[in-house]
């Protein structure tokens, strides 16, 4: 019964890290990668699909991204998707590929998707700890119909506070790597 708590606790408590790590990604360093276009969606007959379900993406130099549409009747689609998106960016299409140049970050959008990153880290670092109260809850509630001991509640709770300390050092060192590649010019 113990055990299945901490397992739900730390399955939900890696979601939070993995959420955190998505996020990470949407914010751009300057640099190209593929992952920034992971939340571009395309009208695709009818129906929004996620870019890289209709095009190939790929990093064609440190500032720069290419898209390769599977159907040549997509490029302007997709090139109106990525306007739209709120990243940011600008592509310009070449026949059948687009590309699309990164902008150069200056030092006030800088600052920006720092302050962005650290309330990113800081809404994780909450849904750590909400897991920990509800684990907690559940043993005390545990205790209350009597199902467990009180040395058994506070090695629960001492195991699970590992956890949670565990998790939050790794979103600190998350942080601290997105905030490192921000500052890189």
């Amino acid at each position: 019964m113990i055990d299945d708590i901490k397992k739900d606790a730390e399955s939900r408590m890696k979601k939070s890290l993995e959420a955190l790590h998505g996020n990470f990604n949407k914010i751009r360093t300057g640099r190209a990668h593929s992952s920034i276009l992971d939340s571009v969606t395309v009208d695709y007959y009818g129906s929004q699909v996620p870019l890289s379900q209709v095009a190939s993406v790929n990093v064609e130099d440190a500032r720069t991204l290419s898209i390769v549409p599977w159907e040549q009747g997509m490029v302007a689609k997709i090139e109106k998707a990525i306007m739209t998106s709120d990243l940011g960016l600008n592509p310009a299409s070449a026949g059948t590929v687009i590309r699309v140049p990164m902008p150069m970050l200056t030092e006030e959008t800088r600052k920006g998707y720092i302050k962005q990153a650290r309330a990113e880290a800081e809404h994780a670092r909450v849904a750590v700890r909400n897991v920990r109260r509800d684990a907690n809850g559940e043993f005390k509630s545990l205790l209350k119909e009597k199902e467990i001991s009180e040395d058994e509640q506070h090695r629960g709770e001492e195991a699970i506070q590992k956890l949670t300390d565990k998790y939050i050092a790794e979103i600190d060192k998350l942080l601290e790597t997105k905030e490192h590649d921000l500052m890189q010019v």
